[in-house]
């Protein structure tokens, strides 16, 4: 099979071709953000770089079915595969409305704190707002860009309110934005 340091580094090409720079190897996403998974395995090995082992079905396989935050999908028959979220190019997740959990949680630095305060919590380059039930995982995303800072986000109040919230294949709960009224430091 492959190496930690060649899955790691093949995944984290994978996110950067399926979420962000799809064209950087000539890859086409459909409008929902899935990609053929032969093209992506040939595109790929005629671009790496990284890794010194060429990518098989296998390997993106093992990839799918062992990345710990389960970033990435196949569709129904294998042939097709996509990032679950986190996207900053245009796609259309067809992710169906859900009612939240009573609280969620964000992960920021707190050098942006202040901003969010002020104003929202927003999706940057991304698509939308990461939250989740899972305390720990919002800390370490955090972490990623500076000294971390937990919000607490009041989401059954934002979903009465009409906000409207998505669950993603992994598990990672999305939103447009969340106003500051809805959000508390938690730690």
């Amino acid at each position: 099979m492959i190496t930690e340091k060649q899955n790691k580094g093949i995944s984290k090409f994978m996110s950067y071709v399926l979420r962000h720079r799809p064209e950087v190897i000539g890859l086409q996403l459909d409008e929902n953000g899935w990609a053929d998974v032969a093209e992506l395995i040939t595109k790929a090995n005629a671009n790496a770089t990284e890794w010194s082992t060429p990518i098989t079905i296998d390997i993106v396989k093992h990839i799918v079915d062992t990345n710990d935050k389960k970033r990435f999908a196949f569709n129904e028959d294998g042939t097709k595969i996509r990032a679950s979220q986190g996207h900053s190019v245009e796609v259309d997740l067809a992710y169906e409305s859900q009612t939240p959990p009573e609280v969620l949680y964000h992960g920021t630095a707190t050098k942006f704190l202040d901003a969010i305060l002020i104003g929202r919590l927003t999706k940057q380059s991304r698509q939308h707002v990461h939250m989740s039930e899972n305390i720990e995982t919002m800390l370490e995303v955090a972490k990623r860009h500076g000294k971390p800072v937990l919000l607490k986000i009041h989401a059954a109040e934002m979903a009465a309110a009409g906000y409207q919230f998505y669950l993603s294949a992994n598990n990672v709960w999305l939103t447009d934005s969340v106003p500051a009224g809805f959000l508390t430091v938690a730690r």
